[in-house]
């Protein structure tokens, strides 16, 4: 087994660290972040404008290649700083990237990819909805009904970030009612965000707040047949490696705010001083900064495996949710024992300790919760289905 980065890759991973200190440096990143309900577009255009927004897009379509690994690779690098303002890259990558390369057309990738491969089309997923949560399947209640050149949709959605400043949604409806498993008569669409029927509403909450997570409201929205990814009737089983992707991508941004925990941290311990020498110096503290460097360890491990599984073509949805859910809690414990070293600063909105427990927070219950995926792990592993 060989655990080494090759060159090509060490080389990616240290050219985007010296970008994100250098462009996206912490103080500018909470800045941007305390803009409650502001599209932090500068930070969009800082991406675009060093090619990032085409990683994960084929050289063909315009983009600069590269597979989940390095997606993965970016999305922690990026999240040092950027913390949960790391979707403003990642949402499109996952639901509109990874979707059309995926489950698209060839005339459906060569129209859309170039697009973002050059930063000019933003995505958001639409498939969570009020009556549901994690329960995806038992609470779907929108529709697609076929119609003569498309379809029309009805219903609503909830949680789907950036939805008001995305240029499409990468939405799941029911096409068919008529089926034995509740799973099966699902169909994915790329909706146009702009189009007749749909309202977007913002939706207040604790972190991540430059970046909407909106209510989707769709009052006979017609889209054309051509907007239809993949079959029609399939959408389920199409979209599990999109959803793999995304655990992936969460796990990442988790484990860069590890990584942003454990330089703040040690930054404060070796500069505070209290009861008469360095705080670096308390056993105490130390074993706060022990303990997060573990986690990281054993993030960093989980992770790369399972990206390089997913890149693979080898199944992995397992690991994907065990990763998820691992490194999303690992995550919340290094922000909560950071606060813990840095006192009333680490409270303090002059520190980003506050800022990554806040975002690493959501990462727990989004975008499933980390009680569903240990319920699907053990179901993996041969126990009854407990939902």
């Amino acid at each position: 087994m060989d655990f080494e980065l090759d060159q090509e890759t060490t080389m990616f991973r240290d050219s985007v660290r010296k970008w994100v200190d250098k462009e996206c440096p912490k103080d500018w990143c909470r800045v941007l972040e305390r803009r409650e309900h502001e599209y932090p577009q500068e930070l969009w255009d800082k991406l675009t404008a060093e090619s990032f927004q085409g990683l994960g897009v084929a050289e063909e379509y315009g983009g600069m290649g590269g597979d989940i690994v390095m997606q993965a690779m970016f999305m922690r690098e990026f999240a040092r700083n950027a913390a949960g303002l790391g979707w403003i890259w990642g949402i499109t990558a996952f639901s509109g990237t990874s979707a059309i390369s995926l489950h698209g057309t060839e005339e459906q990738k060569r129209l859309f990819l170039p697009q973002m491969a050059a930063g000019q089309l933003k995505t958001a997923m639409s498939f969570t909805e009020p009556g549901g949560g994690t329960d995806l399947l038992g609470g779907l209640k929108t529709s697609a009904t076929k119609v003569d050149g498309g379809w029309i949709l009805n219903g609503e959605k909830t949680w789907s970030t950036c939805a008001d400043t995305a240029d499409y949604l990468l939405l799941i409806a029911r096409s068919d009612k008529n089926v034995t498993r509740r799973s099966d008569g699902l169909s994915l669409f790329f909706v146009p965000r702009t189009s007749k029927g749909i309202t977007t509403t913002p939706l207040d909450k604790l972190g991540m707040r430059a970046l909407n997570s909106c209510a989707v409201h769709l009052d006979n929205v017609f889209v054309p047949d051509n907007l239809l990814l993949g079959e029609a009737g399939k959408a389920w089983k199409e979209s599990t490696k999109t959803l793999n992707s995304e655990r992936i991508m969460n796990a990442a941004m988790c484990l860069g705010m590890i990584d942003g925990v454990l330089e703040d941290a040690i930054a404060h311990m070796t500069t505070r001083r209290a009861f008469g020498k360095l705080i670096g110096e308390f056993q105490a503290l130390q074993h706060y900064v022990a303990n997060i460097a573990m986690s990281q360890k054993q993030s960093e491990l989980m992770l790369y495996h399972t990206a390089w599984l997913q890149s693979n073509g080898k199944p992995c949805a397992m690991e994907a949710a065990m990763t998820k859910t691992l490194v999303s809690e690992y995550a919340c414990q290094a922000a909560d024992q950071g606060i813990s070293i840095l006192g009333g600063m680490g409270y303090s909105a002059e520190t980003d300790m506050q800022r990554y427990w806040r975002d690493a927070r959501l990462l727990r219950i989004g975008p499933i919760s980390n009680e569903m995926a240990r319920n699907m792990i053990a179901e993996g592993l041969g126990l009854p289905r407990s939902f």
